[in-house]
């Protein structure tokens, strides 16, 4: 899976939360200023290239639907990041955010209540 520009991020976070769309549904819900329409389809045609979309044509109107999930997106880059960033320890990836006052203990204590219901 190869990594996405923050542009071509913005378009999928957009394309994740809307299902089958055409682009010009991705650009008018992007914030002020938006992108020329021309430089959004022209992002669309890359995540194609890239395997993130799919197209198919309905009359003249292009509809495109993601290929991969948002949650396989995550799961990909995430697992990237920690195997470079903290030594492949998801343990050292809560410490830093924990040293970093990034999360709370209450969310921490939640973590581990999700641990302990999914190993039971």
């Amino acid at each position: 899976m190869e990594r996405l520009t923050p542009q071509e991020e913005n378009v999928m976070l957009h394309v994740w939360q809307i299902g089958d769309c055409a682009i010009k549904d991705v650009w008018e819900r992007m914030e002020a200023p938006q992108p020329p329409y021309t430089t959004v389809a022209s992002i669309f045609l890359n995540l194609e290239n890239k395997g993130y979309l799919t197209m198919r044509r309905f009359g003249n109107v292009k509809v495109y639907k993601p290929k991969i999930s948002e949650s396989a997106y995550k799961r990909h880059f995430l697992s990237s990041v920690v195997e470079s960033y903290f030594d492949n320890s998801y343990k050292e990836l809560v410490s830093f955010f924990a040293k970093e006052q990034k999360i709370t203990a209450e969310e921490l204590e939640e973590i581990i209540r999700l641990i302990e219901k999914n190993q039971a």
